[in-house]
């Protein structure tokens, strides 16, 4: 990629489950090995996502994840890409997110997302008798933005650990919204182009045009989710990626989302409807050779300018995605 300026390269790991796996334990293995392959080729971050009531995905306990994936890696930075802010009090955010800095200094993200992350009953059972709400995300930003900050004198409440470690927040989105707040609060923002790609040229136009610096960032910078299937030829990786096309089908329908084998063609498995959502879904993705993949990332940068690109990768064998990965870190050499 000569020709385009050096953009970060990261990592979103769902702990997704196989359906021969017995148990969560072997996607947590694996999202190990991944966080760890990864830092050898030197990507930037390796972040986990909030999931509830989803047999497929395990990392909904995020920040315990979190704490195994950083204790087991070394100099890559370890992060919630998100976690879902109206779920929690975002003193007990503060608190997880000071320890886990604590821990590991200068290698803790905190992505935040104003999503449940689930479905309205399991939102219920969550929050309980908190009144917590999407609406009130930003009075809980601010919030949680006091706790990790500095002491303030007469302050009632200090978050332990947490006060003053200034763990580094991100805002994630997938439409206006957290672009909007982002900007107002001179925040770097992710946009969810790996499923949610619709809104994504308005939401960087209007980050970057309401952008005011603040203490952490003096100018926008902005990080897009990628969904990668990488192989050594083009054929390969579009036989790959049936496992993401079943699973994502699988979530339209409402049904389990374990993956599943690749199978030689989708004919017959997906009404014309279902294809054409299941194509809006992954049009950001990142599917083929070393060759035709940096292709496509040369004119999602020429189009977007973006600053950092995060992939996250859904297919059945451990092997393929660790290859997909070696693949990717191949173009920044």
């Amino acid at each position: 990629m000569s020709d385009q300026k050096k953009v970060a390269f990261s990592v979103l790991d769902l702990s997704s489950r196989k359906d021969t796996d017995l148990g969560p334990a072997p996607a947590l293995q694996r999202s190990l090995d991944l966080a760890q392959h990864v830092e050898r080729l030197g990507f930037s971050r390796f972040w986990v996502a909030e999931h509830h009531n989803m047999d497929a995905i395990v990392s909904s306990a995020t920040a315990v994840l979190i704490a195994y994936l950083a204790a087991g890696t070394q100099r890559i930075r370890i992060g919630a890409g998100g976690v879902m802010l109206p779920n929690h009090a975002p003193l007990v955010i503060a608190e997880q997110f000071g320890t886990l800095e604590a821990l590991y200094p200068g290698r803790i993200d905190l992505g935040l997302g104003r999503a449940p992350g689930t479905d309205p009953i399991t939102t219920q059972a969550l929050r309980k008798h908190r009144s917590g709400s999407s609406d009130d995300f930003p009075e809980d930003l601010a919030e949680l933005q006091q706790f990790l900050g500095p002491r303030r004198k007469g302050q009632p409440i200090i978050a332990m650990p947490g006060v003053d470690s200034n763990v580094p927040i991100w805002l994630l989105g997938s439409s206006l919204f957290s672009a909007q707040l982002a900007a107002e609060k001179g925040l770097p923002y992710a946009f969810a182009s790996h499923f949610a790609p619709r809104m994504m040229m308005q939401a960087i136009e209007l980050y970057r045009r309401h952008f005011t610096p603040s203490a952490v960032l003096d100018k926008p910078y902005v990080m897009l989710g990628v969904p990668l299937a990488a192989a050594d030829t083009d054929a390969h990786a579009e036989f790959l990626v049936t496992t993401t096309f079943l699973r994502i089908l699988d979530l339209i329908r409402g049904q389990n989302m374990l993956k599943r084998p690749p199978v030689k063609s989708m004919h017959g498995l997906w009404q014309p409807h279902e294809e054409q959502a299941v194509n809006e879904f992954l049009s950001m993705a990142m599917i083929g050779s070393a060759e035709t993949i940096e292709k496509k990332i040369q004119l999602l940068l020429q189009h977007t300018q973006a600053d950092e690109l995060i992939f996250t990768c859904d297919l059945y064998e451990h092997e393929d995605r660790l290859r997909s990965f070696d693949i990717l870190a191949g173009l920044q050499s």
